[in-house]
């Protein structure tokens, strides 16, 4: 779409002219800092932001892409795929083949933009349940990860904001469990697509099925509730706009340096391992430098990025390692394993009706008249994605499916199925108008890896996300399908659904459902789990309960990489809180 292009030029031209942090690494102050924060997306923002209030100490972030100012596809929510697909704010990821997929190697989109992908996501707000945090907790054998005691990070990060179009939220969420005094704003969909109040009936018509969740961040998502984004004032709320506001970055003790790719972590190994320096590149130049950390190196390059960096210094499966011909200075065979994504599959109708999001793709008069009110007053269909709610869902407890397999939710509040509600295509480009139920595997049994292709840093890693590797999963999916099929059996859908789209309607068997699942699914882009916590004294896992490395001193990973259960919820919450968290924990440990 020409209008998109003249977007994506704009947004270039204003980062290339406007940007207010280094630019080179000629003009930082030093080389040698307190704090070096490896990456500066959704956990390193925070935490660059959190160390830096202390003027004592010196923090620099490294952040391999560009800034966020001025980009319009982040700003504005609703060009989200946009700002996804394309390549200059993305690392361009795809999965290896993928044997639960039919084979399919499927894209990855991870943000290349300061900010990380919390300037680059679809903007979801969902903390998942209590009890995925209370077995944290468990596993962990550290209460601080326990819901009760997580939940102040959550208020401390949230500053909820009323939605763009200002219309009463009473009894679409519940304000005693947010927070209007944090940092990144959350709000309700700013713009009402028609199909929400369908949707809003559908809990009335069918109960029993579909009950209404006043608040599903709550610690109990259980039902559909309207979605909470992470926007406010009409604009995508990142950890940039939020954590590196103006003010922040012109602290004096806190440096940003862009497009710094780094290649790996220095060691200075005497009686035990230890990390002081981080050696990068710069713009792309075959330079190499090497800037050192007087206290700590924290890693919040991803659940892809943190292991690569880890990998590369030295840290990893000692096997793997010596394969590739890399000098292995501690063996932590976890590193890299145990990694999990909620993988998704679309239910699809036509409808009879024009007032749906697909709109916006097809009448260039009317996307141009959107943008311009969004343009001038921040209001009108671009504050929002055309999802109105999303529900949460678990199988029956006597399901054949529990005979076979062990139950992978953390507890009976914990669900095993996502429905996302949507006026149009999800993320599509079909001509014509519709309503789509998004289904997902909330609590997956499915793992994969993340290893190294090279010995070259600057090649990508092997990305193997096990989407619907396990039967479980698939059954799940299979079973959401169904739930998605019999919404649109309550009264309220009766003349406006025309036509199921896909699956299509010649699947009739479950066996045939399965196929279909498995040759068009894909994944929702959650990895975690990729350098997961574990007890002090456990005998797996690759950071302690603090965060710390295990086996050495010096590093700290502070990102979604270590969570040791995937949350049954999109993983941007729980990262601001494990950054929330980590921050104070850095901050106990050099108080």
């Amino acid at each position: 779409m020409l209008v998109i292009s003249l977007l994506v030029g704009l947004a270039f031209n204003i980062v290339v002219c406007q940007s207010k942090i280094y630019g080179s690494v000629a003009d930082l102050p030093g080389l040698t800092y307190d704090f070096i924060v490896v990456g500066g997306g959704t956990a390193g923002s925070v935490v660059a932001s959190r160390l830096s209030e202390n003027p004592a100490w010196s923090v620099l972030i490294l952040e391999a892409g560009v800034t966020n100012e001025g980009v319009v596809l982040s700003e504005a929510p609703v060009l989200v795929n946009q700002m996804l697909s394309h390549p200059i704010w993305s690392w361009n990821y795809s999965t290896t083949p993928q044997p639960g997929l039919n084979g399919r190697a499927v894209s990855y989109q991870r943000a290349h933009i300061l900010g990380g992908c919390s300037a680059h996501n679809g903007m979801f707000y969902t903390r998942g349940s209590a009890d995925d945090f209370d077995r944290y907790a468990e596993l962990t054998g550290d209460s601080g990860w326990s819901w009760d005691s997580i939940f102040p990070y959550f208020l401390k990060n949230e500053r909820w904001t009323a939605p763009a179009d200002h219309h009463d939220t009473r009894g679409q969420y519940n304000p005693r469990v947010h927070s209007s005094t944090g940092k990144t704003g959350v709000s309700l969909p700013g713009y009402r697509w028609p199909v929400g109040s369908r949707v809003m009936q559908t809990t009335k018509e069918l109960s029993d099925d579909f009950p209404f969740n006043l608040d599903y961040n709550s610690g109990n998502p259980l039902g559909v509730g309207w979605l909470q984004y992470t926007i406010g004032g009409g604009e995508r709320s990142s950890a940039a706009t939020s954590y590196l506001t103006s003010d922040v970055q012109q602290r004096p003790n806190l440096h940003i340096l862009l497009t710094a790719r780094v290649f790996s972590l220095l060691s200075n190994k005497s009686n035990r391992l230890s990390f002081n320096g981080v050696q990068f590149s710069h713009n792309g130049s075959p330079e190499l430098f090497t800037v050192s950390a007087k206290k700590e190196i924290v890693l919040s390059a991803g659940t892809i990025g943190t292991p690569h960096v880890l990998m590369h210094s030295g840290v990893g499966n000692k096997a793997d390692l010596e394969g590739l011909g890399i000098p292995v200075l501690l063996d932590l065979p976890s590193l890299g394993q145990n990694v999990s994504d909620h993988a998704a599959a679309t239910t699809t109708w036509s409808v009879n009706s024009t007032d749906t999001q697909d709109e916006l793709g097809q009448n260039m008069t009317f996307f141009n008249e959107a943008f311009a009110e969004w343009n001038s007053t921040k209001t009108g269909p671009f504050t929002t994605l055309g999802i109105t709610h999303v529900g949460w869902a678990r199988l029956k407890e006597g399901d054949e499916i529990f005979k076979q397999f062990e139950d992978p939710a953390a507890g009976p509040r914990t669900p095993h199925i996502e429905l996302k509600f949507t006026s149009g295509t999800f993320g599509g480009s079909r001509v014509g108008h519709y309503f789509s139920i998004n289904v997902a595997v909330a609590s997956p049994l499915s793992r994969g890896s993340i290893k190294l292709n090279s010995s070259n840093p600057l090649d990508p890693p092997l990305i193997d996300a096990g989407l619907l590797q396990s039967d479980f999963d698939v059954f799940v999916i299979q079973e959401a399908i169904k739930m998605a099929q019999k919404f649109v059996t309550a009264p309220v859908w009766k003349g406006y659904i025309l036509e199921q789209i896909t699956p299509p309607t010649n699947i009739t068997t479950d066996s045939a459902l399965r196929d279909f699942i498995r040759s068009t699914a894909g994944t929702s882009s959650h990895l975690a789990g990729s350098a997961g916590m574990s007890a002090r004294n456990a005998g797996y896992g690759v950071v302690d309960p603090d965060l710390l490395l295990k086996g050495a001193v010096g590093v700290r990973i502070v990102d979604a990489s270590v969570l040791p259960r995937i949350p049954s919820a999109h993983t941007q919450a729980a990262t601001y809180v494990i950054a929330e968290r980590g921050s104070d924990l850095i901050k106990q440990a050099w108080s």
